[in-house]
């Protein structure tokens, strides 16, 4: 049955059954039922399906006026009243957004409400239903667990910060809410059965996660996101206020300043939320803006264009373009750039920020009125699409009908007028929005483009060449007059083919343009130069970048940011393909779907193992590109580049493996006593890898095992011993690996913390391994212990070595001997590996650099695993300094502050390496971030006491 069916027999089926109620006859009132059910399906199914809905509306005259917190607060509460169980709780939070949902659908459709109530209306439901259902859920947990105390015995609650539309009161229709949960101190419950702040408060914002999320027979609250919290899926659900602070002043990026401009606490139950708001402010509003920002606007504002181009997103209204999201950015450009030093600019709903932007001379008064009356024009088209199914969707209906309905209830008569009405809002936004940094809007037939393809055909006259650079007004133009004339003087670039100086002379005056508009114009030039001269014969790539604008846009904004992109290009050229599609190339892929489309490639050469190598390298250096570029461009932060960077490792070592062991049992067959899916060997990674820290050009720290109990022979029509066969193995997957093929190498392979180091076996036994680390094993390889953990081979084998490696960290060790072997092994690579200077710090080896905690973890780890076995359970540093923190081997704050540390140093190091320079900063540098880790040293090694608050 149709909608249009639906409605007709529902109609005369409410009419009949109510033929005496008072407003049965009103033909007012049955105007506004026959526009609501008409314009909205989902009220239609919702009174279909429980009849009694109507009625309340009806009985209640709900529709009359807009709900107020009071009111939605008062019959949520009666509502909840003796709720017992979850699933009651859930039922009633439903049934109660049904109600509140219709209600709000028939005041916007029935023209009894403007835009900013319907916004409001939606705005105050979702923060009812966040407040008590947090309330029931923080009771109930109370009850089992105890109340959450900080370590001063205060009692704590969870703030929730709504993000986006929710925190600017402008929730639509069918929004998600987008959520932050924090909490302010650490500490425990106070009962039976204790938990810790973290554990209470995650497990508090997952059980609000599941009660406004969850799909029931009785539908859903609302949608949650929560991926806008520090670190994103990544990090924790619900970090404390000092794990808040320490992220946001030294690992946010640029973004997230963007989207704290809207960020409001929802849920203050003691006022800590305005505590926490108040401490976020400086991140987001600062008093002076540095360049940086700007440039990272110029970006996000580039981008959006882009994905406009790539998405065919005409019918968005949203995100097509002249959409809402185009004015959002223009209202919060003007935030980000003013608000430090004007707070009247910092408010939250775009409205306001538009009219305060026209009062303030910043933007002209008709430019605000247009803003405005397409905003509210599009909200409203936005408002009505989502009434239709409460789907959470911006595109406009592709049928006739549907669209012929939303014009009507946008109040006109024809589809057309309303395109026409539609089309002129989004025109006008986006002639304001291409006016925003219009320095950077220069079209191909600009006469500055033909400026630079003036400077393109005269590279050659010296003279010429300084004129126009003069003229262009470019930064540092010594250099770039340089960088010029290099480029002027490359012989490959001379002896390309005729196609080739077509392509040369099409794509070089816009690469000029975007070049020399960058500050570091002159390095850029050299490194494009690179790429050029490796594709200059090459003209399917030369064209690549002719027709594909935004790929040349790409590949320029990833040499400015970095030479490690002009080495990685000119060395494989295939790359540049992953520069078309920005969706993709700012987009890494999680482990899973890295091996997944691997097997897939690996697929297509099976048996050919020259192949299969070369895909193998061709795969990682095309997946460690997006990873770089997602980096520089700020998609993703540091502690989830490494992430990235070691599951793409795993992924490789895996399928290098699989290829080895496939190509060695088919000459020889597997050892006797293996079940099928057993190869009695796997792969223990240490170090970067191991801690799951891995940077762009590390190598892999491996140690091979395998199993101690096979003696026999394999089963081929060759047959080896069990010691031989691993040892093939290993060397076989070590080719793999490391062979150099036209595409270069996959990883280098370090196999020096093997037993015995260069003079031990490539493969050990597990039994010579626990040996040797039970009799053996130098303290410092206990240290190198600590980071280590199974990437690749069995999982019975896998298991036997954790349990191993947790029997030898957890040994009982005299302390004081540990400190100073721990001390002694610190003093000596620094004595080796320490290159700073009067002038420059080390950040990995220097007094308070990254080593430095790296060594106080491992101590303490082997220190106290004795005592507190679960302190093995993680390999990486970030982890393990939260398990040691978690077991109070850590003073007040000292978790979280050296976590914090860790982070802000490795990103420092980390930069300088994706810019192919050492580690080395200036000795006035992060200077009290080097204090504080010299102060834990202090206190955890320098006395022989650690930092423990037993």
């Amino acid at each position: 049955m149709s909608s249009a069916q639906r409605y007709e027999t529902f109609f005369s089926h409410w009419q009949a059954s109510l033929a005496a109620h008072a407003n049965s006859n009103n033909p007012v009132f049955l105007d506004q039922l026959r526009m609501v059910l008409q314009g909205s399906d989902y009220v239609l199914s919702q009174f279909e399906r429980n009849p009694a809905l109507l009625d309340n509306i009806i009985q209640n005259d709900l529709v009359r006026q807009a709900p107020s917190f009071e009111a939605l607060n008062q019959v949520l509460s009666s509502s909840l009243d003796g709720v017992i169980a979850e699933a009651e709780l859930h039922k009633r939070l439903r049934d109660f957004r049904q109600l509140q949902q219709c209600r709000i659908i028939w005041r916007d459709l029935a023209g009894l409400a403007d835009l900013n109530q319907t916004l409001e209306s939606l705005t105050l439901v979702a923060d009812v239903c966040i407040q008590h259902a947090i309330e029931w859920h923080y009771h109930w947990l109370s009850e089992k667990h105890g109340v959450p105390r900080s370590q001063t015995g205060v009692q704590q609650f969870m703030v929730v910060i709504g993000m986006g539309k929710l925190g600017a009161r402008e929730l639509n229709m069918s929004s998600d809410i987008d959520l932050i949960y924090a909490y302010p101190q650490r500490g425990e419950t106070d009962g039976a059965r204790v938990l810790d702040n973290e554990a209470f408060f995650n497990r508090l914002a997952q059980k609000l996660n599941q009660s406004l999320n969850t799909h029931t027979p009785d539908g859903f609250v609302f949608r949650v996101d929560t991926r806008l919290r520090p670190y994103g899926e990544s990090g924790p659900l619900a970090p404390s206020f000092d794990f808040m602070e320490i992220y946001y002043e030294s690992q946010a990026r640029e973004w997230e300043r963007y989207a704290m401009i809207k960020a409001r606490a929802v849920y203050d139950k003691d006022g800590s939320g305005a505590e926490l708001m108040a401490m976020l402010k400086p991140f987001v509003y600062r008093r002076y803006l540095d360049f940086g920002a700007i440039d990272s606007l110029r970006t996000m504002k580039q981008m959006i264009g882009d994905n406009l181009k790539k998405r065919s997103m005409r019918d968005n209204v949203k995100l097509g373009p002249g959409g809402i999201r185009e004015i959002e950015f223009i209202g919060q450009v003007f935030q980000l750039m003013r608000g430090g030093r004007d707070p009247d600019l910092q408010v939250r709903p775009i409205q306001q920020v538009l009219q305060l932007l026209a009062d303030k001379n910043l933007i002209s008064v008709t430019t605000a009125k247009e803003l405005l009356a397409a905003y509210r024009f599009l909200r409203l088209v936005e408002n009505r699409i989502q009434a239709w199914r409460d789907e959470q969707t911006h595109v406009l209906p592709e049928d006739s009908a549907g669209l012929l309905r939303l014009a009507g209830l946008m109040g006109f008569a024809t589809s057309e007028t309303f395109i026409e009405r539609l089309a002129a809002h989004r025109n006008a936004v986006q002639v304001h929005f291409h006016a925003l940094f219009n320095q950077d809007s220069v079209s191909e037939d600009d006469d500055q483009t033909a400026v630079y393809a003036m400077l393109w055909r005269h590279l050659g006259d010296a003279d010429e060449r300084r004129r126009l650079i003069e003229q262009l007004d470019c930064p540092d133009p010594a250099g770039v007059d340089i960088a010029l004339h290099k480029l002027s003087q490359s012989r490959l670039l001379q002896v390309t083919s005729e196609r080739g100086h077509e392509l040369l002379n099409a794509i070089m005056p816009l690469a000029l343009m975007h070049c020399l508009a960058l500050p570091n114009a002159a390095e850029t030039l050299d490194r494009l130069g690179i790429i050029l001269e490796t594709i200059a014969r090459r003209t399917t790539y030369l064209a690549l970048l002719k027709e594909n604008q935004t790929a040349l846009q790409q590949l320029i904004r990833l040499l400015s940011a970095s030479p490690w992109f002009a080495q990685w290009i000119s060395r494989q050229p295939v790359l540049l393909d992953t520069l078309i599609d920005p969706r993709q190339l700012y987009q890494p892929l999680t482990k899973a779907h890295l091996t997944q489309e691997l097997h897939s490639q690996l697929a297509q050469v099976v048996g050919d193992l020259e192949q299969e190598m070369e895909i193998l390298r061709q795969f990682a250096a095309i997946h460690r590109l997006r990873i770089a570029a997602a980096d520089v461009n700020g998609v993703i932060p540091l502690m989830i580049v490494s992430d990235y960077l070691t599951d793409l490792a795993e992924v490789s070592l895996q399928a290098a493996l699989q290829l080895a062991w496939r190509d060695l049992t088919a000459r020889h067959g597997v050892p006797a006593g293996l079940a099928p899916e057993e190869m009695g060997f796997v792969i223990v990674a240490y170090g970067k890898l191991g801690g799951i820290e891995l940077g762009y050009g590390s190598d892999l720290d491996l140690v091979f095992l395998h199993e101690s109990e096979l003696t026999s022979m394999t089963n081929g029509a060759k047959p080896l011993d069990a010691d031989s066969f691993y040892a093939r193995l290993a060397r076989r997957l070590i080719h793999i690996m490391t062979a150099q093929t036209p595409s270069g190498q996959l990883y280098e392979i370090d196999m020096r913390l093997r037993p015995n180091g260069q003079s031990g076996l490539l493969v050990t036994s597990l039994t010579a391994f626990a040996a040797y680390q039970q009799t053996q094993a130098w303290t410092w390889e206990h240290q190198a212990l600590v980071r280590a953990r199974v990437v690749a081979g069995d999982a019975t084998l896998s298991a036997s070595f954790h349990a191993l490696r947790e029997s030898i960290l957890c040994k009982q060790r005299d302390g004081e001997a540990l400190r100073l072997d721990v001390i002694d092994m610190r003093e000596k690579m620094r004595a080796n590996l320490d290159k700073s200077s009067a002038t420059s710090f080390d950040l990995k080896q220097g007094i308070g650099g990254i080593t430095d905690i790296e060594f106080i973890v491992q101590y303490a780890l082997l220190r106290y695993s004795s005592l507190h076995p679960a302190l093995c359970f993680y390999s990486d540093n970030i982890r393990q300094l939260e398990a040691l923190d978690q077991a109070r081997l850590l003073p007040d704050q000292w978790g979280e502050r050296l976590s914090g540390l860790y982070r802000a140093l490795r990103a420092t190091a980390h930069r300088f390496a994706l810019m192919e320079q050492k580690p080395m900063v200036a000795q006035d540098a992060l200077v009290q971030e080097r204090q504080l880790v010299q102060e834990a040293w202090h206190l955890t090694l320098h006395d022989g006491r650690a930092p423990v608050s037993h």
